[in-house]
C-alpha cells in the first residue's frame, strides 16, 4: 500500500536533476512493456502516478524525449536516468519509483503490460540471492 505522503523527493544518479512530487501518489505499478523495458535497459520499470500539477523540478533541466506519437519521457541529460513518463494533455504523471530517494515509500501494487513481460523474469525469485556489495 502507498504511503500517505505529502512530499516525495528524487532524481537522477549523477544529482544533476532533482523533483518534488506533492500530494498522494496513486497507480503504483511495474510496467513490462517494450518502450519501459529499453527505456530504462531493465527487464521492468516501476512507476507511480501523481497529478501533473504536484510534480515540479526543483533542480536541473532533464531532457525530454518523444516516445511516442502520444507521449513523452523526461531522463537526466548527464546520467541516463529515467525520471518520468506524460501522455500529452494529460493532468497527470508518471514517474519512476526508483528514482525516489526513498523509494520503498511507494511499493508497487500491481503489473501492467503483462503480456510483454519476459518469460525469464517470471522466475526471479527462484535465483540464488548473492548479498555482496559491488565496488563503486
Amino acid at each position: 500500500m502507498v504511503k500517505s505522503t505529502l512530499a516525495l523527493s528524487g532524481g537522477c544518479h549523477c544529482g544533476q536533476v532533482r523533483y518534488e512530487a506533492n500530494g498522494q501518489p496513486y497507480h503504483a505499478t511495474v510496467c513490462h512493456c517494450t518502450d519501459c523495458r529499453r527505456v530504462s535497459g531493465a527487464p521492468m520499470l516501476a512507476w507511480f502516478t501523481v497529478r501533473a500539477g504536484e510534480f515540479r523540478f526543483v533542480q536541473g533541466t532533464p531532457q525530454r524525449y518523444r516516445s511516442s506519437g502520444k507521449a513523452s519521457r523526461t531522463f537526466c541529460g548527464a546520467c541516463g536516468t529515467p525520471l518520468t513518463y506524460q501522455l500529452d494533455g494529460a493532468d497527470e504523471i508518471d514517474v519512476t519509483i526508483c528514482s525516489l530517494d526513498e523509494p520503498e515509500a511507494v511499493p508497487p501494487t500491481d503489473h501492467t503490460f503483462g503480456r510483454s513481460r519476459l518469460h525469464w523474469a517470471e522466475d526471479l525469485e527462484s535465483l540464488p540471492v548473492h548479498v555482496t556489495l559491488r565496488p563503486g
